[in-house]
């Protein structure tokens, strides 16, 4: 387990955004005199991009800025100092600079936005899987237990169990259908705050004004689910309903 940490996909970037420039800079060094310093800083570039494409902002950076170092000690004079003296070599490590900053940047919110989608796509494959159950007419016990897990899951709860018949029971805080979480008169920041610790909090199942029960949660610490998050742990929850419609409602 703990190999399977170290190499990492971060790790092996943050490595390679740290050795690469200086091995390709050390391999440059018997040709310094034979070609611009600006086809070295192209080469080097593309070594930044390769490690920026990661999505990993320390390893773009610590490319960028390992990339300017090793450019200025090896491949500009005096050699082997870190000092310029050529107005071209400042502004070629200082575009290395900029340059890998800003594909850094434009990989990080690639990597947020396919990761986004990925648990996007995971959400609705969830929400099918429970809609199939249902329209399967397979047992409502069989789904909530599996619903109930989806949800502690998805909201990152210490337990999470379904109650028919019962609402407010307790006094706990509630998830509303619009994603907002109240406790007493309050509503409540979870991205700020988290999911309340202090009690429980329940979310209602009804169908078409016909209450069924609550999921009565109980959340982690660090339980700070998102607004997608927490509307599709309703979703999960409107499948129940719909299951549990005709089966002995209780009226609200």
């Amino acid at each position: 387990m703990r190999v399977q940490t170290w190499f990492s996909r971060d790790r092996l970037a943050v490595i390679a955004a740290v050795v690469a420039p200086l091995v390709l800079t050390v391999i440059l060094v018997p040709f310094r005199g034979s070609f611009p310093n600006t086809d070295a800083a192209l080469a080097l570039l593309l070594v930044v991009v390769a490690v920026a494409a990661n999505g990993y902002r320390l390893a773009g950076y610590l490319a960028a800025l390992s990339a300017a170092v090793w450019f200025d000690f090896f491949l500009t004079r005096p050699y082997g100092e870190l000092t310029i003296t050529r107005r071209a070599d400042i502004e070629t490590t200082v575009l290395l600079l900029v340059i890998g900053v800003a594909v850094t940047e434009i990989a990080v919110w690639g990597r947020r936005g396919n990761a986004a989608a990925n648990r996007r796509a995971g959400y609705l494959d969830g929400i099918n899987a429970a809609a199939q159950a249902v329209a399967a007419g397979g047992s409502a016990s069989e789904l909530i237990d599996q619903v109930s897990g989806r949800i502690a899951d998805l909201l990152s709860l210490r337990s999470c169990v379904f109650q028919h018949g019962k609402a407010g029971l307790g006094r706990p805080a509630r998830l509303l259908p619009n994603g907002q979480v109240v406790a007493g008169q309050r509503t409540l920041d979870v991205a700020a705050e988290g999911l309340p610790t202090d009690t429980d909090i329940e979310l209602l199942v009804e169908t078409a004004g016909v209450f069924q029960g609550r999921f009565l949660m109980r959340a982690n610490p660090a339980s700070h689910p998102s607004l997608e998050q927490r509307l599709v742990a309703i979703a999960f929850a409107d499948q129940v309903g719909a299951a549990l419609a005709g089966t002995h409602p209780v009226d609200l």
